[in-house]
């Protein structure tokens, strides 16, 4: 997203996406999920399967307590990266954990998903008629070891994100929709929640929980 629809986007959204490892600060999301889902049983396996490397997760409820942390530091491939690990305190705590760079060699923002970087994710970013931020997922790349593919569309899940402020909540607001072009419906969630800025973050401040625990080179 460019500079000029980047000014579009409300005050608020500007200064959550908007940071960097310069700035030397954190932003910390408290609040409630007021719906997570999944699909049908048979998509179950599949989110099982996400929670081996902290993506997504089988359980569903209303009323989640949740938590998102977002650090900007730079990695040791000398990238800027920006933490997006969400925590969910559903039946068991799960966590969704995302480190976000950008790829010069892509010419946009790639998404990391786990925490071991080895899902590689193309985002594409909009304005929203309330000035949020759309954020769209796209070709999606496989790194463990030695194997590197692009992952088929069959076995992907395409998510829409959507945050923004709401002005008579004085919250921020997300909603999330991941599904797969065959399966249909995945996995999602929906709610609010409020943030604190933490300023005068050095690098070794950084918990080491937020960070993933392998930095993938290939984008």
């Amino acid at each position: 997203m460019g500079f000029e629809n980047f000014s579009k986007l409300h005050p608020k959204i500007r200064e959550r996406f908007g940071f960097n490892s310069n700035d030397r600060c954190a932003l910390i999301g408290r609040g409630v999920m007021e719906k997570i889902w999944h699909g049908p049983l048979y998509t179950l396996p599949f989110l099982y399967l996400g929670t081996w490397r902290k993506i997504m997760f089988p359980e569903k409820g209303c009323g989640i307590p949740f938590k998102i942390e977002n650090y900007a530091y730079i990695d040791r491939f000398g990238r800027e990266t920006v933490t997006w690990v969400r925590t969910f305190n559903a039946r068991k705590t799960r966590r969704f954990d995302a480190t976000m760079i950008y790829s010069n060699q892509r010419n946009r923002i790639v998404d990391y998903l786990g925490d071991h970087q080895h899902l590689a994710v193309d985002l594409e970013f909009s304005v929203s008629e309330v000035r949020g931020i759309k954020i769209r997922s796209g070709e999606q790349r496989f790194y463990e070891g030695p194997l590197a593919f692009r992952f088929p569309g069959i076995f992907t899940g395409f998510a829409n994100v959507h945050e923004w402020f709401d002005e008579k909540k004085g919250q921020f607001g997300i909603e999330v929709d991941v599904r797969n072009r065959i399966w249909g419906k995945l996995f999602g969630y929906r709610g609010y929640f409020n943030v604190e800025r933490l300023n005068d973050i050095d690098p070794e401040d950084i918990p080491s929980h937020v960070r993933p625990l392998r930095e993938e080179i290939r984008e």
